[in-house]
Order: C-alpha cells, then sequence, then structure tokens
C-alpha cells in the first residue's frame, strides 16, 4: 500500500496545515489541529470511502424490501442477549471494560465455539504473543482449538491478512495497539485510533467479515479514544463487575441490530466465563431471617426482568448528616428524602443514610424510588419487611407514585421465583389475579407507610 501525505486538519473550522501547529493559521484556535491522511485527488476520496455505503439511487421508503439480519450464534447465551442474538455479517462489534475483567477470555471462547461450528475465525492480539494465547486458550480447557492467531500490530498486514484468510469473525484486540504506516503518531493516539477502525469497519462493510474491536477505558470507565469510535460501529458493548468478584456484567449500550440496555451475566471460573441462567440469585442476599432495612424490587435491564435486593442503614448522623449511595444516583437519594419527610412525616434530617443495590449492579430507573424508600423505612424503624415482600414504583416530588414500565411482567417474574406480597403503583395493579401474588397497590408515599406499618 502506497505511503499517503499527512496533513494536520483543525477540528474547529476545518482547515489544514501541512505541520503541526500550536495555532490554527486559519481561525487562530489553540490546540485544534489533528493528525490525519490527505486524499490526492477526488476520485481517491471516493474509492476510499465507498466501502462504507454504496451508492444507490432514490426511493420510496415503504417500496424499499427489508429482510431479516441473519444472526450467528456465539455458542453463548449471555453474550448472544446482549448482541441481539447473535453475531451479524459484516457486523462491527466494540466492547470495552477494565484490565483484567474478562474481555479476551470472554472472545478466545467464543471464536473457539464459532469455530466448532463451522465458523472461520481470525483472532487478531497486538498485546500478547501467540504463544500467550496459545497458554491462555490452554488454562481454559480449549488446548485442541482451530482458532487462526495472528499477532500483530500493523493495519495493512493486519488488512491484508483479513483479506487472505476471508476469516467469517474476526477479533482485534485491541484497537489501541493497531497503528497505520500511513501517520506518524503512536499507536493509541486518536488520529491513530479513528484512522484504523475506519479502515477495518470499511473492511467489515466491503467482505461481510463480522469485527469484533477490543477497547481500553479510561480510568472513568468510558471508552478511550474519539468518541467518533463509538459512531462508526455497530454495536458497542461494556463488561463490568468488581475484579474480585466472580460475576461479571454485558451490558449493550448502543445495538443498530437489536435492543439497547440488554445485559447478560457471567460468571469467571476456572476454565473461563460462563452464563448465568438465574440472574436474580445474585442480587439477592441470603439471610436466614428477615432483616430491617432490606427490601427486594423488581428492575428492567433491556428485555429481562431481575429482582435486586436494596438495602438501606440509616443510623444517627453528627451536624452534617450523610447520604451516601451505591449503585443508585445519588441526587435521587436526597430527593426521595425530602419527599419521605414532606408527605409521609418521616424525618430522616438528623440521620446518616446509606443505600446499596446488592451484588453490583446499577439501577438508573426511577422504579427503585419506592423500594427505597420502604428499605429507609424499615431500617429507621428497625422492623424488618414480610417474609417474600417486594415493591417498584416511581415517586413523585408531590408524594404520588407513579406506575413503572411493564408491570405485569414484574409482577410474574417475581411470583414465578417465589414471592407473595407485592406493594406497587396503583396504575400496575393486575387485572386478573395472580396465583400464590397477593398485590397491594398504592398512589401515594403516606399509603405506603400505613400500609408498611400494618403489614410489619
Amino acid at each position: 500500500m502506497a505511503r499517503e501525505k499527512t496533513v494536520y486538519t483543525c477540528q474547529e473550522c476545518g482547515g489544514s496545515s501541512p505541520k503541526w501547529l500550536g495555532k490554527c493559521p486559519h481561525c487562530q484556535a489553540w490546540n485544534t489541529l489533528v493528525e490525519s491522511v490527505a486524499v490526492p485527488d477526488a476520485g481517491t476520496a471516493r474509492n476510499r470511502f465507498a466501502a462504507l455505503a454504496p451508492s444507490s439511487s432514490v426511493a420510496v421508503l415503504a417500496d424499499i424490501e427489508a429482510a431479516d439480519v441473519e444472526r450467528t450464534p456465539t455458542g453463548h447465551e449471555e453474550l448472544d442477549r446482549v448482541l441481539g442474538g447473535g453475531m451479524v455479517e459484516g457486523g462491527v462489534v466494540l466492547i470495552g471494560g477494565d484490565p483484567g475483567i474478562g474481555k479476551s477470555t470472554l472472545l478466545l471462547q467464543a471464536l473457539d465455539s464459532l469455530q466448532r461450528l463451522g465458523q472461520r475465525t481470525l483472532y487478531v492480539t497486538g498485546e500478547e504473543s501467540g504463544a500467550q494465547v496459545a497458554l491462555r486458550s490452554r488454562r481454559l480447557g480449549l488446548g485442541s482449538s482451530q482458532v487462526r492467531v495472528l499477532a500483530e500490530i500493523q493495519l495493512e498486514k493486519i488488512l491484508a491478512t483479513l483479506q487472505a484468510e476471508a476469516p467469517q469473525v474476526a477479533v482485534i484486540d485491541s484497537i489501541q495497539t493497531v497503528y497505520s504506516d500511513q501517520l506518524t503518531s503512536a499507536p493509541g493516539s486518536v488520529a491513530q485510533v479513528r484512522e484504523c477502525a475506519a479502515h477495518l469497519t470499511r473492511a467489515a462493510k466491503s467482505s461481510g467479515t463480522a469485527i469484533v474491536l477490543v477497547g481500553h477505558v479510561t480510568k472513568e470507565g468510558a471508552l478511550a479514544g474519539p468518541r467518533v469510535l463509538e459512531h462508526m460501529v455497530d454495536t458497542v458493548l461494556y463488561f463490568e463487575g468488581d475484579t474480585h468478584s466472580q460475576f461479571r456484567l454485558i451490558r449493550a449500550i448502543k445495538n443498530r441490530f437489536g435492543a439497547v440496555n440488554e445485559m447478560g451475566v457471567f460468571a469467571m471460573t476456572e476454565k473461563g466465563l460462563k452464563g448465568v441462567s438465574n440472574p436474580s440469585a445474585i442480587f439477592l442476599s441470603q439471610h436466614a431471617e428477615a432483616v430491617p432495612g432490606s427490601c427486594v424490587m423488581v428492575t428492567l435491564e433491556g428485555s429481562r426482568p431481575l429482582l435486586v435486593e436494596i438495602q438501606a442503614l440509616v443510623d444517627s448522623g453528627g451536624p452534617s448528616p450523610r447520604r451516601l449511595s451505591v449503585g443508585l444516583e445519588r441526587d435521587r437519594l436526597a430527593l426521595l428524602l425530602a419527599v419521605l419527610h414532606r408527605h409521609a412525616g418521616v424525618a430522616c434530617g438528623d440521620q446518616d443514610v446509606f443505600v446499596n443495590a446488592v451484588g453490583g449492579v446499577r439501577i438508573s430507573e426511577p422504579a427503585a424510588d419506592l423500594p427505597v424508600l420502604l428499605a429507609i423505612a424499615s431500617s429507621l424503624r428497625g422492623r424488618p419487611l414480610p417474609k417474600g415482600f417486594f415493591s417498584f414504583g416511581e415517586v413523585g416530588l408531590a408524594g404520588e407514585v407513579r406506575p413503572a414500565p411493564r408491570g405485569q411482567e414484574r409482577l410474574k417474574e417475581a411470583a414465578k421465583l417465589g414471592f407473595t406480597t407485592a406493594l406497587v403503583p396503583k396504575a400496575n395493579a393486575p387485572k386478573k389475579p395472580i396465583e400464590g401474588l397477593t398485590v397491594h397497590a398504592v398512589d401515594r408515599v403516606d399509603e405506603a407507610m400505613q400500609l408498611l406499618r400494618s403489614l410489619e
């Protein structure tokens, strides 16, 4: 591949310079020049990006034939769930997570499963040697795996191998280690990551190879590199979890071929990552007897209802009481405490309040409001909630209890797992009785607190 000329383009005005300057010579903005590849002429420009979106004529939407996207299962049910059913031909997946969380382990297991199903696979490693990958595969019990491995970080050689091998699924581990000879900046820089990802995306679309890009994350947990990287790909997955715990969560943030916010749950074992068939068991503590400050809620992660235990601890505080939440929004906790005081007469102004979602799961939906208030009231009174009790519902500033989406599915999931008593918004009360489940419906927070006292 011929070496193309490098220029520096301003991110503010679009002007270019043959060399890097601290100030853009066109708009006078500071630190806006970024290295990029200069395209010699319009014909080359058209050829360079033709693989991303082939030209077509204007058509009426109703006249366009919509075909279902064919998916190839990876052999891991939890991974297929977040992918929307499996790998898609020509699809590009970006997966990020903390170091040591299990990204490479899961992808090597998935490639081995695909290879055993007859798929042509390729694992490109830029952070390990082939011997290190082989050692890891033997540790995972994949010593006889026929997955093809390439230890390479130069983009041009990777593209040539993809063209020669023609794999159906390829993994690039990781995109931050790949560099192109067309650019002079170091691997991992903004220009290199953006250019290499664009070339690999074009290769996937033109050849039909499904490519998985492994991305590094920053200390805040976001994917490192330019944000445009997430816009280039079809699917963005985040690996979450505490490295000291055996459980890992993988969540879909973006998916052009499936639902977003889907979550898969894995357990790290000696033989690699295994899918968890009943994830609700992870997020429920096993108490021998009912304890104060514990309330089970039903949350939705994509299309899956999950039962999560919300724990609260209310203790005497000093002149500046603390409010701390883990797995829940901290600002939301302060709002709920104000509603609890104003509309239910339960004061926690001089108390430290700590709230935690068991299992390391993060809950962002407002349906956790009512369970949080019930757990706080239970801890403050020192009386446990009844055994088999659960709740969900959003709480407004006026003290009203608002319905949660897909309430019937939440109720049925809890009943299936043996829960017997529910406190839910009146709008979520089932029209037909659910066998083995007693449902108490409320409109306001003060009604919920009165009902709580009657159930204790």
